[in-house]
Formats: C-alpha cells, structure tokens, sequence
C-alpha cells in the first residue's frame, strides 16, 4: 500500500487542504474507487475506509493480478467533513458539479480539477456517492445511458439492481459524466444510508466490488455462489409519490418492501396540531425504492419511488 497526496491548498488559519489516496499494485492504471464529496456522506466514507483496509490484505496475500494499480481516495472533502456540512463550507457549493475543474477558478473547481487530473486515466472508475434528497435507497448500481459504461459490465457488481439514468443538463459536471468524457467506464454504487453508518450494506457494497474486480481478472477473490441477475431499471419508469401537504413525515413501510396498489406508505401530521392532514397511499404494485427519511417534509415533494410490479 502506498498512501500519497492527490491534491493539497495550503490553508490560512487551519492545517492544509489535503485529498489522501491509496494505491494498491502496480502497472496500469485499472481502478479508481472515489468516497465522499459532500461533507455528510458518512457512509460512503466508511465503505472506502472498509475497501482500503481489504485491498491492503489482498495485496500483503498477493491477490492483486500482476499490472494493475488499484487507487482509493476515502474523501474529496475533508474540510466539509470535519464541520459536518454537506457542501463546500465558505460558498457552499458542490464539489461534484465542478468537473472536470478549473485550475484557475473557484476553490471548488481547483480542487476538482486537481483530484479530476490524477484520476482521469483509468480504465475503471467507481464513485460511492448520495442522492440530492435525504433518503434511503435499495442498494444499487447506476450509471448514465449515454455514455461509455455497458449494462454488462455494471451486472457484474452483483447488485440486486442496475438503474440506468437519464442525463440531465446539470450532469455534465459531475464525475461520473467527465469520467465517461474521457473514456473511463464509471459506475456510482449507492448504499442504503448517508449520513449514519449501516455496517450490513456497507459490507454488501465491499462485496460487491470484490466482485466486480474479480470477474474483470484484477484480484482473486472467491465471493461464492452467484445472486440472481440484477434488474435493469431506468430511472424515468420508477414511479414518484409526492407529497400535498408539509409537515412531519411518518413512514408507514421501509425500503425493499413489496407494496400493493392502495396501501398506506406514509402519514403527514401538523407540526403543531398532531393531526394527520395527509395520507399517501401506493398509486401501484411495486417495491420501495427510494423512501425519504428527514422527520420532516415539504409540500411537492417526492418522497417515495417505487419500481413498479417489481
């Protein structure tokens, strides 16, 4: 293992800006796994701390195929990190909508640029990142429709679904897209939580990433038996539940339950008064994919997203 310093600002008042990486193995440049960018994504920061001490073992062990290099970066935020503020904390801006950066602009984009330049070349690129609303998610894979990834390819993670997503305008600068700009098949794995660790889809993601490289011949890692095939879904056909009213938001279901068309998902109660002033219900049969989980909601929001007769 080699730990080494992908970017670093010199900091004013407080100790340097520094993006941390972990090579593993030698050779081309075959994998990058990237953690957190925003300053809550305690989970994702944890998964990579889990993935680092793993590959750590499989390189003392030699299960790292000959000629590949293997670079983990746990945190491209660590200033964000250490107050416990999703977004950059002096403008509040988000590090992944600054690729593929800019050397001479903001401090967001200098640090994107700097972390974008050491990543940019390799073949293979796996970001641990979280949705734009708080929420828990069934764990899956996704990546974009347009670009240089293969459905595939993102299979052989093992996860129990694919979804592929439309890109949207404001895509186009985060890294998953600019990876794929420069011909780097990327993949964003999302775990269950965020901001709270879950030691079970941690692990399951660790796992699954284990499997990914060992059917691309990188490690050697015997993972037993194979899951059924992962669903493909795309993002456009799951089907949003949102809400009428703002208030406190009480979830009936959790994630990965099968729901009927009719049942009760959540209740939204006055803040002041207790009283239910809005029942959302199931519009279809389908599975909880997506569940919005902050003890309160506004009105227009969508704050479920089920997969339909999954």
């Amino acid at each position: 293992m080699k730990k080494k310093i992908i970017y670093e600002l010199k900091g004013l008042y407080r100790d340097d800006f520094r993006v941390t990486g972990y090579e593993f193995g030698s050779g081309e440049k075959s994998v990058c796994i990237v953690g957190t960018m925003r300053g809550n994504e305690v989970q994702q920061l944890y998964c990579c701390s889990q993935l680092v001490k793993k590959f750590k073992q499989l390189e003392e062990e030699g299960r790292i195929a000959e000629g590949h290099k293997i670079l983990i970066i746990p945190s491209c935020n660590p200033y964000s990190m250490n107050i416990q503020k999703r977004f950059w904390p002096i403008d509040n801006t988000d590090i992944n909508r600054m690729f593929p950066g800019y050397n001479l602009g903001e401090t967001t984009q200098r640090i994107a640029d700097g972390v974008f330049k050491e990543i940019m070349d390799y073949q293979y690129g796996i970001q641990f990142t979280s949705f734009y609303m708080p929420g828990e998610f069934i764990p899956h894979i996704r990546m974009m429709d347009w670009g240089y990834s293969t459905v595939e390819n993102a299979m052989k993670f093992e996860m129990p679904y694919v979804v592929i997503r439309k890109v949207r305008p404001y895509d186009t600068a985060t890294l998953n897209f600019n990876w794929q700009v420069w011909d780097t098949q990327a993949f964003s794995l999302y775990t269950t939580k965020t901001t709270t660790i879950d030691p079970k889809s941690a692990g399951q993601s660790v796992l699954c990433v284990m499997k990914f490289l060992s059917s691309l011949g990188i490690v050697k890692y015997q993972s037993g038996s194979r899951i059924k095939q992962s669903e493909v879904v795309v993002d456009t056909d799951m089907v949003s539940v949102q809400t009428a009213k703002s208030g406190i938001f009480e979830s009936l279901v959790k994630v990965g339950e099968y729901v009927e068309e009719g049942t009760p998902l959540a209740n939204i109660i006055h803040p002041y008064e207790g009283t239910i002033m809005e029942t959302l219900y199931a519009p279809v049969d389908g599975r909880v994919f997506f569940m919005h989980t902050d003890p309160l909601t506004y009105a227009n929001t969508a704050v479920f997203k089920l997969i339909a007769n999954a």
